[in-house]
């Protein structure tokens, strides 16, 4: 970590200036935070942020070979395919651990998501951050790269809408106003204009998707996916007019194709140096103690 900076945020903190930092955040959009906002950023050296930024264009790398597209071939469970799947996915989330090796420390996979995070939020606790906090340069940034703030929000416009009309692209979530992460749909309807719309809501014609805006039927010409299939299997109850596997005149942005191609399938592929030893059950090697590893299901 950064320890020049450390010193000179911790010794400008006061517990005034995090009050701030939270009715910021409480305050800017029409959602309030549903979870705890910490105290503090991480300061990452030049150093270190270089090596997390190869460590994840390694592992971007090794998911764009044949080898990984044959391998993710068999990863939708049955019955769950969506048609027209697109030639890659449009978001890849890796999560770092830091831990330590010796005396130095490192980026270690946790998670690799072909799914959308806190995108709209991420800019709003940034901007709240440097706020609060006088102590935060304004050159120091979120965005790996040193994207700055205008190009992030063009960038995601850009994925998100494309060339549509923001009213007629939608976030898709189920119940998104009981949704932990509802804040951030209210940040992304403040930066691009989209909506956030319970799949509930939805009213089919033919092949083409429809919502009620404004007192208007809407046609949805791009779906922001943000359901997670997990949950909606587990809401059978869900009066939903439509199936994700029904062929749809929309463009999904993500594909939910790619979710179990890559959020559950791709870890025992992916092997780096920062990344841990991932096998499939049935290929778990003998001389292997099972008990230096945790078990997860896939779908």
């Amino acid at each position: 970590m950064d320890p020049q900076l450390r010193a000179k945020f911790n010794a400008d903190f006061t517990p005034a200036k995090y009050a701030a930092l939270l009715r910021c955040v409480n305050e800017t959009e029409k959602c309030p935070v549903d979870f705890r906002i910490s105290e503090t950023p991480i300061f990452l050296t030049k150093e270190f942020t270089n090596e997390v930024t190869r460590a994840a264009n390694d592992i971007v790398d090794l998911v764009r070979t044949p080898e990984f597209a044959g391998h993710a071939r068999s990863a939708i469970p049955k019955g769950l395919e969506v048609p027209n799947e697109s030639a890659h996915p449009n978001f890849l989330i890796i999560d770092f651990g830091i831990c330590a090796e010796g005396e130095r420390l490192v980026p270690r996979l946790i998670e690799l998501q072909a799914f959308p995070s806190l995108f709209g939020f991420q800019l709003l606790i940034l901007h709240c951050m440097r706020k609060a906090y006088s102590a935060i340069p304004r050159n120091w940034t979120s965005s790996f790269g040193g994207i700055k703030d205008e190009e992030y929000i063009d960038i995601l416009r850009q994925t998100i809408v494309a060339d549509a009309n923001p009213e007629n692209v939608i976030l898709l979530e189920i119940e998104p106003e009981k949704q932990k992460t509802r804040v951030d749909f209210a940040a992304t309807e403040t930066l691009l204009g989209v909506r956030p719309v319970c799949l509930t809501k939805i009213k089919k014609h033919g092949r083409r998707l429809f919502y009620e805006r404004d007192g208007r039927e809407v046609r949805i010409d791009r779906i922001y996916n943000r359901v997670i299939f997990d949950e909606l299997i587990r809401r059978p109850e869900l009066d939903v007019p439509f199936r994700f596997q029904d062929d749809l005149d929309v463009v999904w942005v993500g594909h939910p194709n790619w979710y179990f191609r890559i959020s559950k399938h791709s870890l025992p592929f992916l092997k780096t140096e920062h990344t841990s030893p991932t096998f499939f059950a049935d290929e778990f090697p003998t001389q292997e103690k099972i008990d230096n590893y945790v078990a997860e299901k896939s779908a």
